[in-house]
């Protein structure tokens, strides 16, 4: 599905990614964790185009991701970031329909796709003539991942999407997400600082650390099995939502 060869970024001069080779399988959810800085975000930006790699390059169900061909790419491509990042002046039915209009789908289907993903995502169908400011937090993000699904993207790439919300929500649609992700089966990328959260969505999770990859692997294997001291270290620092889960 996805294959990074050697990807490195810097931004003056701080080496935000070293040099990073890493492939996604289909149908598989990742969760890239990590201390803050330590890359997760910069990684996901690459991974959509909107910055370049200073070296390496990206392939895309084995398309090179270039300038040229992005835009194009981004149609399969579903995005979901911190706080929904939706148009204050639109409401929420013109926030998840605006790429499928301007790509000129007609009406009836544009208005079929919505009642799938709202129905998807439990998203009350009276909620989608309100603006983002009538919504609640967690109605917001279901908007931006209704937005996000709404082409029926390959990937789905997710930028700390619950971090702004409160527990009770944040626990509500992590169970949700969870079952969205198996039912739709397709290959997902999560950035998140939640350990508990990582555990509990990622099929498999990428550990990082001051721009470069410590160890990938189930949660299972980075607990019994850590590649580096760091690694147990983090995890322990993490122990409480962990154990959580667990229960």
């Amino acid at each position: 599905m996805f294959e990074l060869v050697e990807i490195s970024k810097r931004y003056g001069d701080r080496q935000a990614l070293h040099p990073t080779s890493l492939r996604l399988a289909s149908g598989t959810t990742y969760a890239i964790v990590g201390p803050s800085g330590c890359g997760k975000s910069t990684l996901l930006r690459l991974m959509i185009g909107l910055i370049s790699p200073d070296s390496g390059h990206i392939l895309f169900e084995n398309k090179p991701l270039s300038e040229h061909n992005v835009q194009v790419l981004r149609h399969q491509i579903g995005l979901v970031i911190q706080e929904g990042g939706l148009f204050p002046h639109l409401t929420a039915r013109a926030n998840v329909t605006l790429m499928a209009g301007y790509l000129g789908w007609p009406a009836d289907r544009i208005e079929r796709r919505v009642r799938q993903v709202a129905e998807l995502t439990q998203f009350p169908q009276d909620g989608l003539e309100r603006y983002p400011a009538q919504l609640s937090g967690g109605q917001r993000q279901r908007t931006s991942l209704m937005r996000a699904l709404m082409l029926d993207p390959d990937l789905l790439l997710l930028d700390e999407p619950l971090g702004a919300l409160d527990p009770l929500t944040r626990f509500q649609l992590q169970t949700e997400l969870r079952d969205i992700f198996r039912q739709l089966q397709k290959t997902v990328v999560l950035v998140t600082h939640d350990m508990g959260e990582a555990a509990y969505l990622g099929d498999s999770l990428i550990l990082l650390r001051e721009g470069r990859m410590v160890q990938q692997g189930t949660i299972d294997e980075l607990l019994d099995r850590p590649a580096d001291p760091f690694v147990s270290s983090f995890l322990h620092a993490h122990r409480s939502p962990l154990e959580e889960r667990e229960a």
